[in-house]
């Protein structure tokens, strides 16, 4: 779908974009990331890159960055085809990217971060006093006041998005990308982080401004391009444009009703009640219960605080939590302590976080059920108590003693599933976007799987990034949204559509169930 473009064309400046990506396509295995997508960036503007997530925007800016190279497409900076093949390339042509979780070194002073490989030198000796006064020059240009001397690790975190800021500066970068930078930001620090916005594309540079909230969008973008499925569908001049419409341009016209489940309802109270999970500027989340048998998804985007709210139930984070577990108040302040409660936790990252890729998929299998680290017992006696798991979850290796590592995404991500139903005993599952990565035949094994765990009595909460996989295999769905958890949808019920637009803005529309109502 090419995109629609309302806005009229520049006048008084010169009609050659900053920045243009054309035909952008990136492929992954099972995923199309960016399909023919486009962006075009003027000179002194901030454009807003807009979309679900998955909608293809962290492809795209990797790709400008020079951290993947594109498939098919071309990049042009002032007019000039550029090839970018690295992140230093990207610097060097002038493109710098802030990401939300801030790379700059903690450990190094605000001056060492800021010209960290192009400090000005005398041979291989650097002139710290130089290098001082050039940072100290561009913490000013950005509003700091904070000494170039001090180490990162010891700013604040606006100090440190400013630093992040001025080291674009000290590269001469003519386009910045900024991803998310409100999401650790308090209000008063936005608003600086904004007069500093605006002052770069006074000076001419062009500002990519990545954000799900509407209203940063509407008050510091001057055009937005929204993505839909790795394509560029719209691009809209905001002066003249609504949130509501570019909510509408994000979700699309063509969502379905969601799918509903032959399962039968559950019924009764929750065995496991989820009273309330805080950590302060994370997630203040309350009134959350599962019923035996049930599966409740939660939705949001990403930085809603999905992954924090089952770490902190496994005990993985620090947070203040109050749970309970079939009436049973629990104390979940290790995974140790989750798992003896019968809690277990499939997490977003399947390789560093639910696998040991250098053992074998039966000793991976086998391991929570024995307790003891996998080298520590006999081959056969992971095989013997694994095999039966394995075989019920169709997990594909050429023999139980394969390496886990060299199984595929999906044969992966059962073994980590396996592991809990070989030790038994699970009454409460969390899963972390299980399917990520998967394909659709993997998708559906695993989700055919995790009903019947449910049908066996387990309580399932189910978060993903994909709300057709929600609505087609939760009960009910829990919207998240900064880090609160704000409706409660019927997926029976309620439209995709409906779902998607509270995802997005945190509004909850008529028919929702409230948080603190009983659910």
């Amino acid at each position: 779908m090419s995109p629609h473009d309302t806005a009229g064309p520049a006048t008084g400046r010169d009609d050659t974009p900053r920045l243009a990506m054309r035909g952008i396509v990136k492929r992954f295995p099972g995923t199309l990331a960016n399909d023919g997508a486009e962006l075009v960036v003027r000179p002194g503007e901030t454009h807003c890159l807009l979309g679900e997530n998955g909608a293809g925007k962290s492809t795209l800016m990797k790709i400008l960055a020079g951290s993947y190279r594109p498939d098919a497409g071309e990049i042009l900076l002032d007019g000039e085809p550029v090839t970018l093949t690295s992140p230093q390339a990207g610097l060097a042509a002038g493109i710098a990217v802030i990401y939300q979780e801030l790379d700059l070194v903690p450990d190094l002073t605000v001056a060492q971060n800021l010209l960290l490989g192009h400090a000005p030198s005398w041979g291989p000796v650097v002139r710290r006093g130089q290098r001082a006064e050039l940072a100290r020059a561009a913490v000013a240009r950005v509003g700091g006041d904070f000494s170039v001397h001090t180490p990162v690790r010891d700013l604040p975190i606006a100090a440190q998005q400013l630093t992040a800021i001025a080291r674009a500066l000290t590269a001469d970068a003519r386009v910045i990308v900024m991803d998310e930078p409100s999401a650790t930001l308090g209000e008063s620090d936005l608003r600086t982080v904004f007069q500093v916005i605006r002052s770069l594309t006074a000076q001419g540079r062009s500002v990519i401004y990545i954000s799900h909230r509407m209203d940063e969008v509407m008050e510091i973008g001057d055009r937005a391009t929204v993505m839909r499925d790795g394509r560029s569908v719209a691009v809209r001049d905001l002066a003249t444009t609504t949130a509501d419409e570019l909510v509408a341009d994000m979700i699309g016209e063509s969502r379905e009703l969601v799918r509903t489940t032959d399962r039968p309802r559950p019924e009764g109270r929750p065995l496991l009640e989820i009273r309330s999970v805080r950590s302060p500027g994370l997630i203040d989340i309350a009134g959350i219960g599962v019923r035996a048998g049930e599966v409740v998804g939660l939705a949001g985007l990403g930085g809603a605080g999905r992954t924090t709210l089952l770490k902190a139930l496994f005990g993985d984070t620090p947070a203040t939590v109050s749970v309970a577990l079939d009436g049973t108040d629990l104390r979940l302040n290790s995974p140790a302590a989750a798992v003896r409660a019968g809690l277990a936790l499939v997490p977003e990252s399947r390789k560093e976080q639910g696998l040991m890729p250098g053992l074998s998929v039966a000793r991976n299998a086998a391991v929570t059920a024995l307790g003891r680290p996998p080298w520590l017992f006999p081959r056969r006696l992971g095989r013997r108590l694994s095999a039966p798991v394995l075989t019920g979850l169709g997990v594909r290796s050429s023999s139980p003693d394969q390496l886990v590592g060299k199984l595929s995404g999906g044969n992966q991500q059962k073994v980590v599933l396996a592991k809990w139903i070989t030790k038994g005993g699970v009454r409460a599952l969390l899963l972390d976007e299980p399917t990520r990565g998967l394909d659709v035949g993997a998708k559906a094994d695993l989700y055919r799987q995790v009903r019947h765990l449910a049908d066996q009595g387990v309580a399932v909460l189910l978060a993903s990034s994909e709300l057709s996989e929600l609505t087609a295999n939760a009960d009910r769905i829990w919207v998240l949204h900064e880090g609160r958890n704000v409706a409660c949808f019927d997926p029976r019920t309620t439209d995709e559509t409906t779902i998607a637009h509270t995802v997005i803005t945190g509004a909850t529309p008529t028919g929702a169930t409230p948080p603190g109502a009983p659910s």
